[in-house]
């Protein structure tokens, strides 16, 4: 048997050494192949310091110029890890005078790849030009995939555009690169192309193209590219066309890629629970989370973050503390991505409590934590807390644009005037933070809600960046709460050409005509909406009981407590009546009769829902609902005087803020 053959069969770092020994007996490791060889394999075990103590041998004589051994002690390093001292050993080897060939470059990219340097990237290719290599199928390869991880895809198909010879890792490459920096529409273009010169895809090209597809009929054409080439039965593929089939909102086609799957790994679950949230269904994502801890899969943060954004999603308060148990038991403790996630879930779940004792036990808190609590301290209309606790975060770390952010937006819930405006002054002046568009939305906002739209206008006029849909969205919801008509059709004009598909601004500038008596001009504004095919998005409020979640929409008579909820209803529609309710016939249609409006007010969903709670829960106990848009202003009312004479807190979830409902009182001070 070969020395060769005895180095290859060495499965062991000792069984290599007494092969090594006995080629120090016999005088062989004076010979350069045997000793690369040797070099290689020490590295292959792992063991990259006898791997570099016998290269130091041979490098430091008269075989140092030969490139074949540096290109594996060079490769022994990238494959261990070790990318800094792989660009190390590099430079070395042009001070001694080596030259680089087509075989050490794709190694060195690498690393240099992994250590996210840029400016050596650029070195590098020089080095590729003055060796001559550019013109290398797998040098240009790994140039495409250098410039790829660092987002400079124009100088990445500049290179793939200069190949004389393409393969398809380097179309795989190429596409990649367009699909890591969002350009999915030049990835896919990419692959058609591909597809057209006929090059046969691999597992890496359709992984890569997966991900830049976001229309169902580029996903059923990726599908029939799979099964004509044979993997279809590859897990990652399986994984990765649910995930694309739940991007494209077909989330049966994702479920049945899933339930296809006959090995399912945690990927594949996370994947499947993540397409869930991504459309919208907690519960479903919630039911197929539980089903895998009980085919005893234990979730990773992946994991968990997906599900955590599902009972976002829900506002479940009861889900929030299993879904916190889940992370304490799976000893997920400090880490910051998790911990913050469990801030915000408890925050979206109605919990301040809750969400502030997770804040102040993270061990390690970054800006997004910081964010994360002002921000909710803000949507439950604790706009003094949030600046108390801005200023405790300046002390500490310089705040960001999405800190400044989420502090104006808690002073324009709460009303907070001059505190906004020294927030919004600070920005540039102490942190040299440029405002965005959303920053001056909020400040809009603020002035709006409080009743100086002239100002507000004004503010708007003098922003040194083009005001986008939130911007004048803030003004037109200003302008329904103070009736002011002029203002309304100037916001409302800009918002149907910036936000033409969004029916609350039609919904929001019809309703401020008719409730201005203006029932023409309102029923223009919904003509408008039939004849660009915008649909209103119908109302439902949700609510949480025994671990079940009912919906409700208005007028709803489909539940099997119907008739007692309406019995109930009506006793206590009665009951606020003598508290000095009356309902507002401006948040009813305004093309029926009077009496029927009134009607109409009484079966609101966020009502039904509130009713339900009070049948099906403790007497102790928060009523806790979710409405998937803007609350209406006669169900806040209501809502107010519902916990006066029922001495229960409802928390109230809305498609912009919470609201806590206690004692007759709103914790939005009655500012929304």
């Amino acid at each position: 048997m070969t020395c060769i053959s005895l180095i290859k069969q060495s499965h062991t770092l000792l069984s290599l050494k007494a092969v090594h020994a006995s080629i120090l007996r016999t005088h062989l490791h004076l010979n350069l192949f045997l000793c690369t060889n040797l070099i290689a394999h020490y590295a292959s075990l792992g063991s990259t310091s006898h791997a570099y103590t016998l290269f130091s041998t041979f490098s430091s004589s008269s075989s140092s110029s030969d490139v074949f051994l540096w290109n594996v002690m060079i490769r022994g390093f990238v494959d261990n890890g070790l990318y800094h001292k792989a660009i190390a050993l590099y430079s070395k080897m042009w001070e001694l005078g080596t030259q680089p060939d087509h075989f050490t470059f794709p190694f060195v990219l690498k690393a240099c790849g992994y250590v996210c340097d840029d400016r050596l990237g650029v070195k590098l290719h020089g080095d590729v030009i003055q060796c001559g290599c550019a013109s290398d199928l797998f040098v240009g390869n790994s140039l495409i995939g250098l410039y790829g991880k660092f987002g400079q895809v124009e100088t990445a198909r500049k290179v793939f555009d200069k190949m004389p010879d393409r393969n398809v890792v380097s179309w795989s490459s190429m596409i990649g690169a367009y699909s890591q920096i969002g350009c999915f529409e030049h990835g896919w273009f990419l692959f058609a192309m591909m597809l057209n010169e006929g090059i046969r895809p691999n597992r890496a090209a359709i992984l890569n193209v997966m991900a830049c597809v976001s229309r169902e009929n580029q996903a059923d054409e990726v599908c029939r590219v799979v099964v004509a080439n044979g993997l279809d039965l590859d897990r990652s593929i399986q994984t990765a066309a649910m995930q694309m089939y739940a991007r494209c909102r077909r989330i049966g086609v994702a479920r049945g890629f899933f339930d296809k799957i006959s090995d399912k790994d945690l990927v594949s679950w996370a994947s499947m629970i993540e397409g869930y949230a991504q459309v919208d269904l907690p519960l479903e994502a919630l039911e197929l989370f539980k089903e895998m801890r009980v085919q005893g899969i234990l979730p990773d943060l992946v994991a968990l973050l997906s599900v955590i954004r599902a009972c976002s999603n829900l506002a479940s308060f009861q889900q929030a503390r299993l879904i916190h148990g889940h992370a304490i038991r799976c000893f997920f403790k400090n880490y910051i991505a998790l911990e913050t996630s469990i801030v915000d879930l408890y925050v979206k779940c109605g919990s301040l409590v809750y969400a502030r004792r997770v804040f102040e036990e993270m061990r390690e808190r970054n800006i997004i934590s910081w964010s994360t609590m002002i921000s909710g301290y803000g949507m439950h209309g604790h706009g003094r807390e949030a600046v108390n606790l801005f200023n405790q975060m300046k002390a500490l770390t310089k705040p960001d644009y999405i800190a400044f952010l989420s502090v104006l937006s808690a002073c324009s819930h709460g009303g907070l005037i001059a505190e906004g405006w020294d927030c919004f002054n600070s920005m540039s002046r102490d942190f040299q933070v440029t405002p965005r568009a959303e920053h001056y939305a909020c400040m809009v906002d603020l002035l709006g809600r409080s009743g100086r739209l002239k100002e507000a206008f004004e503010f708007i006029e003098r922003m040194p960046v083009r005001p986008d849909a939130g911007v004048w969205g803030s003004l037109l919801g200003a302008c329904r709460i103070y009736s002011n008509i002029e203002l309304a059709k100037i916001a409302a004009r800009q918002l149907f050409e910036l936000d033409g598909e969004n029916p609350g601004r039609y919904v929001l500038m019809s309703n401020i005509y008719a409730s201005s008596g203006k029932q023409k001009d309102a029923d223009k504004i919904r003509d408008l909406m039939k004849q660009r095919g915008v649909r209103k998005v119908a109302g439902h409020t949700s609510i949480e009981i025994k671990n079940k979640v009912y919906t409700f929409v208005a007028g709803d008579k489909l539940h099997t407590q119907t008739d007692l909820i309406y019995s109930e209803l009506e006793k206590v529609i009665n009951r606020i009546r003598q508290e000095g309710y009356k309902p507002d016939l401006n948040f009813a249609l305004h093309d029926v009769e009077e009496e029927m409006k009134e009607k109409m007010l009484y079966a609101h969903s966020e009502k039904l829902a509130i009713v339900f709670g009070l049948l099906n829960s403790g007497p102790e106990s928060v009523i806790r609902i979710k409405k998937n848009l803007r609350v209406c202003g006669d169900c806040h009312t209501a809502s107010k005087l519902i916990s006066k004479v029922r001495g229960r807190e409802i928390v109230m979830r809305d498609a912009h803020r919470f609201h806590h409902f206690k004692g007759g009182a709103c914790s939005c001070g009655d500012y929304w």
